[in-house]
């Protein structure tokens, strides 16, 4: 007598408790936790339960990552899914942690942490992943012998660069000495400007005050920088203009409602 081959099929309520768990994954975008599950599906059994979750994590419809003590299951990530194709789960499970870490990247340690794998397998993986241009290595100079990983098309954070003041991890002392003297310079100008003028010392003391704007669109129109410098890099060299007493900031009332720094007191560089 002939036996008749099927394909086993997957109990209904199987299939509903996997397509509830993916519906609490969109609902809770940050991650669901076992006890958010087993608190959603009472009726879901314990050996229910982790075989719908192998089955999602196998078929790579989740991701499971660590929060801080706990373990967290998220829906994944499509553009992750496409870009780390043919990596198996654990690979993934880094690649996703790597992006979450936007462009101030994340070091090896807490990759190690959040992904509870051995430091061997960390660094597999990551080798993997900068072979296929989907991660890079940066250096930080936070700590010059040590790097933080990120997605390979991201520009570094400021924080992990140094921004302007950086070349190659070094502080270019100098170029922020050249900077230092060219906005005192300028506001010295203005101040002696002011001084002349048959005015009476409060609107001396007024006109001597000038807009950031008008220092940074002076410094950027010198050309003495090889890097495009913001309205905040520049700010950051009047502070430490106003730290050595050369300078004193105030905040002026104008239509524009923007900060108005200014030399009250100039000393001889």
């Amino acid at each position: 007598m002939a036996s008749a081959v099927g394909v086993k099929e997957e109990p209904a309520e199987t299939l509903d408790f996997e397509n509830r768990i993916i519906e609490l994954c969109q609902e809770q975008p940050d991650g669901i936790t076992d006890a958010i599950i087993m608190k959603d599906l009472p009726l879901c059994s314990p050996q229910q339960r982790v075989t719908c979750i192998n089955k999602l994590l196998s078929t790579g419809k989740i991701d499971l990552l660590r929060s801080g003590n706990k373990l967290i299951y998220k829906l994944k990530d499509a553009d992750a899914a496409s870009q780390a194709k043919g990596g198996d789960h654990q690979e993934k499970v880094v690649y996703q942690i790597i992006k979450e870490a936007n462009n101030k990247g994340i070091w090896i340690r807490d990759i190690r942490y959040k992904s509870n794998l051995l430091l061997t397998q960390v660094n597999k993986i990551l080798k993997n992943l900068e072979s296929k241009k989907l991660i890079k290595a940066v250096k930080s100079v936070a700590a010059s012998k040590k790097k933080v990983y990120m997605l390979y098309d991201l520009e570094p954070a400021q924080s992990v660069t140094g921004g302007a003041w950086y070349s190659d991890q070094d502080f270019e002392s100098e170029f922020v000495e050249v900077l230092n003297q060219q906005c005192f310079k300028f506001l010295e100008q203005k101040a002696a400007i002011a001084r002349d003028t048959k005015n009476d010392p409060m609107a001396q003391r007024n006109a001597s005050f000038t807009p950031l704007q008008e220092i940074w669109k002076f410094i950027s129109e010198l050309g003495i920088s090889k890097v495009q410098l913001t309205k905040e890099d520049i700010e950051t060299i009047l502070n430490t203009l106003i730290f050595d007493g050369k300078l004193e900031c105030t905040i002026v009332a104008s239509a524009g409602g923007q900060e108005i720094l200014g030399d009250l007191s100039c000393t001889e560089l």
